[in-house]
């Protein structure tokens, strides 16, 4: 929201300033700041809340030394993240960009999943949870979305460079094309490219996207559940995930870079370094959820944010 205020100011009345927030390097720091801050300040909020209403964990028995230590431990500490990463976007990331738009409605989405899940082991005190059909099909219904706004959306495009490129070309002289593409950047192949269309061969391209669509939604689940699975040890998925999107936010800024993204013989992706805005608020929430999740864990994540954490890193490796 911040981006298009000061982009109106900046072209009506020149406001000191506004140009600013044309970097993608100034918003994603400012972002990264202020998840960082939201975690951390209003976390302990959040918690004591928790505590109040007695959100603790239930430990299943299996016989192992310490376990009842985590007894009565707030879950539902994902809130914590979700908020930390969804206000910053908003505030600092354009909102008319469609990878932007997708990692908001895949992180909103399997939070939801994550909560009704959480909510249902502390409330109605069933330790399962939610059914995992339901999750399963939650997932696979982000999968379809995902896949098909790549596959369908206008403004998901490849760009390929005619003209040779080098650190003194001017971008208003090279010649390009924008193609829709199921091209993907896989290292060890051939210009570190793999097209799905050559992995079953004998499907026509008319059906391709098929494939695509069911390795999309594959992925999104497996990392989804990948990620539910890896939270077990204080700070272990929140610290894991923070190195993850650490690194996809310089892939999002190569990517989003035409020099580099030459240089290093990666795909070109038009629009897709504001990706790294959103890269930056979730290093800061994971971050900032370390402060109380860190040995002695003071609040799990729960489903809530475990579930969430894979699908947006699953969500953000399919977009990169």
């Amino acid at each position: 929201m911040l981006y298009h205020l000061f982009d109106f100011l900046d072209s009506q009345f020149q406001f000191p300033g506004a140009g600013v927030f044309q970097y993608i390097s100034f918003r994603a720091l400012a972002a990264a700041v202020v998840s960082l801050l939201i975690s951390i300040i209003f976390g302990k909020k959040v918690i004591r809340f928790l505590q109040r209403q007695q959100i603790g964990e239930e430990i299943r028995q299996l016989g192992l030394q310490g376990e009842n230590l985590k007894k009565g431990t707030p879950t539902m500490g994902g809130v914590i993240i979700l908020g930390a990463i969804l206000i910053p976007t908003l505030l600092f990331a354009r909102l008319d960009n469609v990878y932007v738009l997708l990692l908001i409605t895949a992180t909103v989405w399997v939070g939801l999943i994550g909560f009704a899940d959480d909510y249902i082991k502390v409330f109605k005190k069933d330790k399962d949870g939610l059914r995992g059909r339901f999750k399963l099909l939650g997932q696979i219904g982000l999968g379809i979305i995902v896949g098909s706004a790549m596959y369908l959306s206008d403004d998901i495009l490849v760009r390929e460079f005619v003209s040779e490129i080098s650190h003194t070309s001017k971008l208003s002289e090279l010649e390009f094309t924008d193609i829709k593409s199921l091209n993907t950047t896989i290292p060890f192949f051939k210009h570190n490219e793999l097209n799905y269309n050559d992995i079953f061969p004998f499907f026509s391209e008319q059906i391709s996207w098929l494939v695509y669509i069911l390795i999309v939604t594959f992925i999104i689940t497996g990392v989804s559940n990948g990620a539910n699975l890896t939270d077990g040890l204080d700070g272990l998925t929140a610290g894991t995930s923070a190195i993850v999107a650490t690194v996809l936010a310089v892939f999002a800024y190569i990517s989003g870079n035409i020099i580099f993204a030459d240089y290093l013989d990666v795909m070109y992706i038009p629009y897709s370094s504001e990706v790294v805005i959103f890269c930056m608020t979730l290093v800061g929430a994971c971050v900032g959820f370390l402060w109380y999740n860190s040995y002695p864990a003071q609040v799990f994540m729960g489903d809530t944010g475990s579930l969430s954490l894979g699908a947006i890193i699953a969500v953000l490796a399919i977009i990169l």
